[in-house]
């Protein structure tokens, strides 16, 4: 993956290179599904963590939960989930949004004081397509997606995600650049192009 092509990844459709990744353990807490998926969502998250290096818990101490999943059918639900207009400010203004455009998913991410990620919630409105997308790559395309600030642009014209044989998996260059991402010596937010620069030195040499 070349430098610019990881920049693209990161430099959001005003213009402005963003990237941040999270500076703390994923506590990850998932409302509107069976046990069953549960378990696939949590799995796919502790293995999108396993990949970066970083870390997954029960509990954030400040948050209780700081990676909030929603699968809903309707976005005029949201409204009445208890709670939630607090954590998401202008919810009402943000339904109607996502109603006029037909959405069927969308990402908000919370930061701390350093610029890294501290929250991130995920609202999945099932339509048709989502609920024709098996629970396994369903899960682990949310979980890679949520795993850093990627540009708003990133993966409209292709999944983060390839077709090995039978199985749905994360795309090589992919995986290599959430590792190079969490690598230590890397910063946790950067608004410089030059970090794509850098990113792309830790996939040439890793050590």
């Amino acid at each position: 993956m070349t430098p610019d092509e990881i920049e693209a990844l990161f430099r959001r459709e005003s213009g402005d290179y963003s990237f941040a990744r999270w500076g703390r353990p994923l506590a990850p807490v998932v409302f509107g599904v069976q046990d069953e998926t549960l378990g696939t969502i949590k799995g796919a998250v502790e293995a999108v963590c396993q990949l970066a290096g970083h870390e997954m818990v029960e509990t954030d101490p400040e948050l209780g939960s700081n990676f909030m999943w929603f699968f809903f059918s309707e976005w005029a639900e949201l409204p009445d989930v208890s709670g939630l207009d607090r954590l998401i400010p202008d919810l009402g203004p943000l339904v109607e949004r996502l109603q006029n455009a037909d959405a069927n998913q969308y990402r908000i991410f919370r930061f701390d004081e350093t610029g890294a990620i501290k929250a991130c919630f995920v609202f999945l409105r099932m339509d048709r397509h989502l609920s024709a997308v098996p629970a396994e790559t369903l899960a682990l395309s949310q979980s890679v997606q949520s795993i850093l600030l990627w540009s708003d642009l990133a993966f409209r014209d292709r999944s983060p995600l390839a077709v090995a044989g039978e199985t749905t998996v994360l795309r090589p260059d992919i995986a290599a650049l959430i590792r190079a991402a969490y690598d230590p010596v890397m910063p946790k937010a950067a608004d410089d192009a030059s970090h794509a620069l850098r990113l792309s030195a830790r996939l040439v040499s890793p050590n």
